[in-house]
């Protein structure tokens, strides 16, 4: 009885030890029905290159299931697998063989994931292979049902193909991450052209933005440097099945190297450097950041020298803060203040003003056309709807409709930098202008009280008409805008002089600038004689006569004569020309009568102010 007992319990043992004998066998290389993974768990390839398992990107609470290097310090994912549809709990979430394939399944038992392959067998296994690849096999005739080189994420690794496959009608492309903590699908990507033997980058699954130029046998025609077969070396392949190129390393022992669609547009090479524990940089294009195409979106600005690379346009702020944050700027920027909707013949629309950024490499694919001047050229684009900036160079007018991409920030010092007009909403500008129109003015104010107590002066006892608003202003009278353009027009000239207009000098004789500088400007005199003596005569003299022109307009008697403050801001921008001002008779007074001009300091209790015999004088500083 105990030998029968003896002889059945032998046989089971034996079972036994053959599940676990099998089960192990299978090694922590790979998964099948008796393995899968979950929570911390990962499979390590065979010589120890490779891990696959949940990863975390960034701070965010979204899990992906991934391949990395493994002897490698900084974690490098090089493949994603559920990179659309992240799972929230690792623990609870399971990657396993189900029906043939390897499927994700996430804390609610959903798939999420799945290799999607026609087989069904129980003996498929998936191996992670030494040289990152994750292979489902057929257990039972060791053939590769399905492999993840065939569906790369951002990274091209040694030995895998990069081309497209006839049989199978499937392409291999390289698609960025979104940003840098994203896997999701960015909108670069990095494929073989279907009709000739050379990469392109693509921008939206679209627009040509690189190409590595035609294979001549042994290099790409853009990409020189594959003459220096130091690492690796290329191999074309192309046939009836399709056609691909790949890489092998020449020293694979000792060399980690891996090519990457990066999520800021450019297709990079890089190396491991151990001793360091850090990637270096081998390759990259495009050569620069701000030869990505659309790389800060819409409105965005980049700069090559700059941290970050993109900025918003004055007048434009970020669309999404935490993308930016990421360093994911292909969302751009918005106005702050959308331009009004309508037809080109609305009130507000025309009202619409153009703000310049200097230094500028233009958008692509601007409307040309032949223009007299910048006013006409400003004049198109306003009576355009559609148009959102415009340029005048060298007698041409260009154009553009639409949002602005490729915006690039030069250094003034760079040629082929140019200004560009783009248009903001009216309310914006004036918002903005007024600011700093009215700080001028109250810091002008503010000057001239700090000087003088209320600066008032007589010259042979006449009346002199011409500074009521900033009396007014300081008793609380209303201020016209006009009153506003004579204010900044004086302090045009203080800004051209670097000293007050008014001075008293050692000998009692009193200076008054904007009639000298009048003089010159009228009689066609020497303008750098005018200028802030500090600077050495070191000046833009057309811009120093536009701006000694517009500050005689503005101080002009006539109120109706004075320009507006948009008009001001058009000649100092340089879109509109100016004339030669008529002499501003209020200044004659002062060239007459220079030895006459008695300076009063004191200013009067009383709101009404009274000079020297003649009480009926009451304040006025510009009419």
């Amino acid at each position: 009885m105990g030998a029968k007992k003896v002889s059945c319990f032998v046989p089971l043992l034996f079972f036994i030890c053959f599940f676990i004998n099998v089960h192990f066998s299978l090694g922590a290389d790979s998964i099948s029905i008796y393995r899968s993974l979950s929570g911390d768990e990962t499979i390590v390839s065979s010589g120890g290159n490779f891990e696959l398992g949940f990863f975390q990107p960034g701070n965010f609470s979204k899990y992906y299931i991934g391949i990395w290097f493994k002897k490698v310090s900084a974690q490098t994912v090089v493949w994603v697998a559920n990179r659309e549809r992240p799972i929230t709990d690792k623990f609870s979430s399971e990657l396993k063989v189900v029906d043939g394939n390897l499927v994700l399944f996430d804390e609610k038992n959903t798939e999420v994931w799945s290799t999607n392959t026609k087989l069904k067998s129980s003996s498929v296994i998936a191996v992670l292979s030494d040289e990152g690849n994750l292979v489902l096999r057929n257990g039972s005739s060791n053939t590769t049902v399905w492999q993840s080189w065939d569906y790369p994420s951002d990274t091209w690794l040694p030995g895998a193909n990069l081309g497209y496959d006839k049989r199978a009608n499937r392409t291999q492309i390289l698609t960025s991450w979104k940003n840098s903590e994203d896997p999701a699908p960015g909108l670069y990507t990095y494929e073989l052209d279907p009709i000739g033997n050379q990469y392109l980058i693509r921008w939206n699954k679209s627009q040509k933005i690189w190409t590595s130029g035609t294979w001549n046998g042994k290099i790409f025609i853009n990409v020189p440097e594959m003459a220096i077969k130091i690492l690796f070396t290329f191999t074309y392949i192309s046939n009836s099945t399709g056609a691909y190129f790949t890489y092998l390393l020449l020293n694979s022992s000792s060399y980690i190297t891996r090519f990457v669609m990066d999520y800021n547009g450019q297709i990079k090479q890089h190396s491991w450097l151990a001793d360091e524990h850090k990637w270096s940089l081998i390759w990259s294009e495009p050569k620069t950041q701000c030869q990505v195409n659309a790389y800060c979106g819409a409105y965005g600005v980049c700069n090559d020298i700059s941290s970050p690379f993109c900025n918003c346009l004055s007048g434009f702020r970020s669309r999404f803060e935490k993308s930016w944050n990421s360093r994911d700027y292909s969302g751009g920027c918005e106005r702050d203040m959308k331009l009004d909707s309508g037809n080109a013949n609305t009130t507000k629309r025309s009202e619409d003003i153009f703000h310049n950024y200097p230094y500028m490499k233009w958008p692509d694919n601007p409307q040309a056309f032949s223009a007299v001047n910048a006013a006409g050229c400003k004049f198109n684009c306003l009576s355009n709807i559609s148009c959102t900036a415009y340029a005048y160079y060298e007698n041409a007018c260009f154009t553009w409709n639409g949002n602005l991409f490729n915006l690039q920030q030069l250094s003034e010092h760079d040629n082929n930098g140019r200004v560009i007009y783009i248009r903001l909403h009216s309310s914006k500008f004036t918002k903005i202008s007024k600011g700093v129109l009215y700080g001028v003015v109250v810091g002008s104010v503010a000057v001239v009280l700090l000087f003088s107590g209320l600066l008032l002066y007589a010259i042979g006892g006449k009346r002199l008409g011409r500074a009521t608003e900033f009396v007014k202003a300081t008793e609380g009278a209303a201020i016209t805008a006009k009153a506003d353009v004579y204010s900044y027009g004086m302090m045009l000239f203080e800004f051209v002089s670097g000293r007050r207009n008014l001075e008293q000098t050692r000998d009692e004789k009193v200076t008054f600038f904007p009639a000298s500088a009048a003089n010159v400007i009228i009689n066609g005199g020497d303008i750098l004689t005018i200028l802030d003596p500090n600077l050495n005569g070191v000046a833009d003299v057309e811009e120093v006569t536009n701006i000694c022109r517009v500050a005689c307009w503005c101080i002009q008697d006539d109120e109706q004569v004075r320009p507006t403050m948009s008009q001001i801001v058009q000649i100092l921008e340089g879109v509109l020309d100016v004339d030669i001002p008529p002499d501003p008779r209020g200044l004659q007074v002062f060239i007459d009568n220079e030895d006459d001009i008695v300076f009063f300091t004191e200013r009067p209790s009383s709101p009404n102010l009274h000079i020297q015999s003649n009480p009926s004088w009451a304040s006025s500083l510009v009419k």
